[in-house]
């Protein structure tokens, strides 16, 4: 009998959200976006930001929606309620349920994952499953072109050009929730 790991579980390990390529893949956005992340705060963030996918059964769903408490909660536990909004308003999903906007980690979210190559990120999602709810996904919010057949890299295409849209038009909007950094040395 073989133990499937829950979806979200698989982008931690080797998907979409892998735990270690996609924390590099967020500071290399900053950097483009920001500046090099001198503060140890947006590197911790940066790693616990998606671990709440751990055991989650959907991505984008009921249960996917909640995966930034964990790294609200992380956040918040190592340094203070500011840090902890950072972390969980770099979902869309809480930032408008809270009436808020979004983090700058948002922002740099998006970004991380428009500098992924297809030829990396596609053998990913694959592997997980993540790519039919991403597609799907991408059809309903009109993200993407309604072509049933387009390709994965098709898609992925379509989907690099609509993040890159989204951070080019929120990455200058001021940071309500953005926290205090050190001053850089």
């Amino acid at each position: 009998m073989s133990l499937k790991l829950p979806i979200g579980t698989r982008s931690l390990l080797y998907g979409a959200h892998q735990f270690l390529l996609h924390p590099l893949c967020l500071a290399i956005a900053w950097t483009k976006l920001y500046g090099f992340p001198r503060d140890v705060r947006l590197w911790v963030a940066f790693f616990v930001h998606d671990l709440g996918y751990w055991g989650k059964h959907d991505m984008d769903g009921e249960e996917g929606e909640t995966h930034p408490e964990l790294g609200s909660k992380i956040m918040g536990r190592l340094f203070d309620a500011e840090w902890a909004r950072f972390a969980l308003y770099h979902s869309r999903f809480y930032a408008k349920r809270s009436h808020s906007q979004v983090s700058r980690l948002c922002i740099v979210d998006k970004m991380a994952t428009a500098l992924v190559p297809w030829w990396l990120y596609l053998p990913m999602v694959k592997a997980t499953g993540e790519m039919h709810g991403y597609m799907a996904i991408s059809d309903v919010l009109g993200t993407d072109d309604h072509n049933p057949t387009k390709t994965a890299r098709d898609w992925h295409s379509g989907m690099q050009r609509f993040l890159v849209k989204y951070v080019e038009q929120h990455k200058n909007l001021p940071e309500i929730t953005m926290p205090q950094f050190k001053a850089a040395a």
